[in-house]
């Protein structure tokens, strides 16, 4: 059962895609000319001291004249575009090889991969590891292993004052030529797979966020409709009153008595409007706590008629002892509500959604009939942004498999105090006859009781209905 790879399609998928952002964009001009700064000052400095103080014989001018194509580039970045201008991942490619083919040709002045600041030019490669994407990635890599290979061959030697060439023994240059490209390959990953999995958590992240605010908005709007529906009362009544005091006396003007009646007949539709708002407004927002089972039955309403069935096994409703009262946070609402639609969605034909409490701390757990959660996946439930197997999900058509809406069930479980575990109700390895009912993923979640316990609702009192 892939339910690890599900995104939330009535909520989940919603925020991924709107989440889906170039990342390459994010990178800003001005960053990459900082650091190209530092890398003019870096390589000015050791050609003046390589010169000066150690005596190597370079060719000054030519070797300057490569440093100054640097400044000059960056100069015209600084002019040409604002500071603020982010680069498309075409710009960014482009800047990053032409730092490549600078510090290449720097190489091939200054004895190549004898040099030993050669090991600069990962710089370039792992920039592009972390800020592009894979195909320009690779693409910069490959440049750059091209350059690193042609230096190793072709280079002008260095040459001290007095007619002496530096160089390694050959077996120490073709390691150093052999330590840049797998440094090239090892960083390139290593850098792109960190990067990868900040952006997919900051993705997901910016997604929960959102899906909460949702739910807020909705929360507060309900707020909104009953406060209308409290206002409007009195002034609708005292259009009732009047009308029907026009109907009494306009006997004799059968017309405007008919006028009269319409503006009763309406102001009692508009009584039963505003009962039905407010009652939804108080359900929504004013009743700030709710019975464990009323929330639970809140979270699952959506996914009740999806040609699945699911049992409610809930304590409370047995009435046997003093029902528990919990805070109606849209944390608990959006978290339970992403669980249940992953249940329906891998479930073969039945969920179990069980409540209970005990002494110092709620309970609730989520089963169904279906597979399972994949076994290769277990450690890794609730990531973000998962990937799946090209055959994983084929039977379910336009389904993301990114595992958000698990992602973000568990951020705002958590956050509410909760603990989860996810399991499996039977082992794979057994038959069909051999498997329980309850055979399929298992999901619990478990809260310190003071965490989201409130008062009851006695002492919060009966809410009055409107009175037209």
């Amino acid at each position: 059962m892939s339910q690890p790879a599900a995104a939330n399609p009535g909520h989940g998928s919603d925020d991924a895609s709107a989440v889906r952002i170039a990342h390459s964009d994010w990178v800003r001009l001005r960053t990459l000319i900082l650091l190209r700064w530092m890398a003019v000052i870096g390589q000015a400095t050791a050609i003046v001291v390589a010169w000066k103080y150690y005596g190597v014989d370079l060719n000054v001018t030519l070797c300057l004249a490569v440093v100054g194509a640097a400044v000059a580039a960056n100069l015209i970045a600084i002019f040409v575009y604002p500071e603020n201008k982010r680069l498309t991942e075409t710009e960014a490619m482009l800047i990053l090889l032409f730092d490549t083919a600078q510090l290449s040709l720097l190489l091939f002045l200054t004895g190549g991969l004898n040099n030993p600041f050669a090991l600069l030019i990962l710089a370039p490669a792992t920039i592009a590891a972390t800020a592009l994407q894979t195909r320009a990635t690779a693409f910069v890599g490959t440049v750059t292993i091209a350059f690193v290979s042609f230096v190793a061959f072709y280079h002008i030697p260095l040459r001290m004052e007095d007619g002496g060439t530096v160089e390694v023994p050959g077996v120490f240059g073709f390691g150093f030529w052999l330590a840049i490209v797998i440094g090239v390959v090892f960083l390139g990953l290593y850098a792109r797979r960190v990067a990868s999995e900040i952006h997919s958590m900051g993705d997901a992240l910016l997604a929960t966020q959102m899906a909460l605010a949702r739910e807020q908005k909705l929360t507060d709007l309900g707020g909104v409709v009953a406060a209308a529906a409290h206002e409007l009362g009195t002034p609708l009544a005292t259009i009732k009153l009047a009308s029907a005091e026009l109907v009494d006396e306009l006997d004799d003007r059968p017309t405007l008595r008919e006028d009269a009646e319409l503006i009763r007949q309406q102001a009692d539709r508009c009584r039963d409007i505003l009962r039905s708002m407010g009652r939804a407004g108080k359900d929504d927002l004013h009743m700030r706590s709710a019975p464990l089972s009323a929330v639970i039955r809140e979270a699952a309403e959506p996914h009740l008629n999806r040609g699945k069935t699911i049992h409610f096994n809930l304590r409370d409703e047995a009435g046997s002892e003093v029902v528990p009262e919990i805070l109606r946070r849209p944390e608990i609402i959006h978290g339970l509500r992403n669980l249940v639609q992953n249940a329906v969605d891998f479930a073969e034909k039945n969920i179990w959604v069980d409540a209970d409490w005990s002494s110092d701390t709620h309970f609730v757990r989520i089963a169904d009939d279906g597979p399972g959660f994949p076994p290769h996946l277990m450690g890794r439930i609730g990531d973000p942004l998962m990937r799946r197997r090209r055959d994983e999900g084929a039977g379910r058509p336009g389904y993301e498999g990114m595992g958000l809406g698990l992602f973000i069930a568990k951020t705002l479980l958590e956050r509410t105090g909760a603990r989860l575990s996810f399991k499996n109700g039977s082992d794979p390895f057994l038959t069909e006859d051999e498997r329980p009912e309850r055979s399929g993923a298992l999901v619990e979640v478990v809260w310190p009781r003071s965490a989201i316990e409130t008062r009851a609702r006695s002492e919060l009192g009966e809410n009055r209905q409107m009175q037209v």
